[in-house]
């Protein structure tokens, strides 16, 4: 049975691996479009769903390594 489990484990943190890059991606995406460019010319800060994208893809992508790696 642990087996089992170990092995749902690490399939879920290569999902959540998976889905970390994805997001951080994402954000690097939306950082380079044109609305993104626009509010951070005038606000002089990231626009908030990009930091949004990045906390979240650093989030599942560090509990995801910890799953996929956890004994």
């Amino acid at each position: 049975m642990a087996k089992k489990s170990n092995t749902s484990m690490q399939v879920a943190g290569l999902v959540l691996l998976v889905a970390g890059a994805g997001l951080a991606y994402w954000g690097y995406q939306m950082s380079g479009s044109l609305t993104s460019q626009l509010t951070e010319a005038v606000s002089g800060s990231v626009p908030e769903e990009v930091m949004y994208r990045y906390i979240s893809g650093a989030v599942c992508g560090v509990v995801g390594f910890f799953l996929l790696f956890k004994k």
